[in-house]
């Protein structure tokens, strides 16, 4: 089963719609023990990270989530679900996040008064290298984002897709081990999008 994670700050809908569309069969749920035991987990999320944590842990959320990526699982990450994965974050003055992969996230500083900050809509992902969930995607592939913050990864073998933005050439696509993180949002992307979120249904979480 494919557990989709609530606490409060997630577009569930079209993230359900989407595995929908491929004939898959999701749950939503904020249960800490589902999500302890979960099989296969979907973390999404729109809006601000401090206020995304206060949520996680008014929910008792943030030991299950650990728990379950550290049970080796398959673990997809959406927009914010992706930034609060990593370890801090600069929005709301700073923000301790889960630490599920070493690193941080940063706010645009756009260098031209053209780049509108957040951004919103199509960009490309230049992939670094290969990973079950980009089988029959080409790299320079275009996918629909929505965001003013964008991951920072410590660690450079964890970038498996990058994109440029507002100055900053950033990691949209990141992961390590049963982790995989997008910063842009596969359920919004079109055909490519659910390509990529049917390879995850069908990943064993190693790679």
């Amino acid at each position: 089963m494919i557990v989709i994670v609530d606490y409060k700050a997630g577009n569930l809908t079209s993230v359900q719609l989407g595995f929908g569309a491929l004939g898959l069969e999701t749950r939503v749920t904020r249960d800490p023990a589902e999500i302890a035991r979960a099989g296969r987990l979907v973390f999404p999320g729109v809006g601000a990270a401090g206020a995304a944590m206060r949520n996680l842990r008014e929910l008792g959320l943030v030991a299950p989530l650990q728990a379950a990526a550290a049970r080796g699982i398959p673990f997809l990450g959406i927009c914010l679900g992706t930034q609060i994965v990593l370890g801090r974050s600069e929005e709301d003055g700073g923000t301790e996040t889960l630490g599920l992969l070493p690193g941080q996230v940063r706010r645009f500083q756009p260098l031209v008064p053209t780049d509108k900050v957040p951004q919103i809509g199509w960009n490309s992902v230049a992939f670094r290298r290969p990973h079950p969930v980009l089988a029959g995607l080409a790299s320079g592939s275009e996918f629909y984002f929505v965001h003013s913050y964008y991951p920072a990864p410590a660690n450079e073998t964890d970038v498996i897709g990058v994109t440029e933005y507002a100055g900053a050439t950033f990691a949209s696509l990141m992961g390590r081990g049963n982790i995989v993180a997008a910063q842009f949002h596969p359920e919004k992307s079109g055909r490519m999008g659910l390509q990529l979120l049917k390879n995850f249904s069908n990943w064993d979480g190693k790679c």
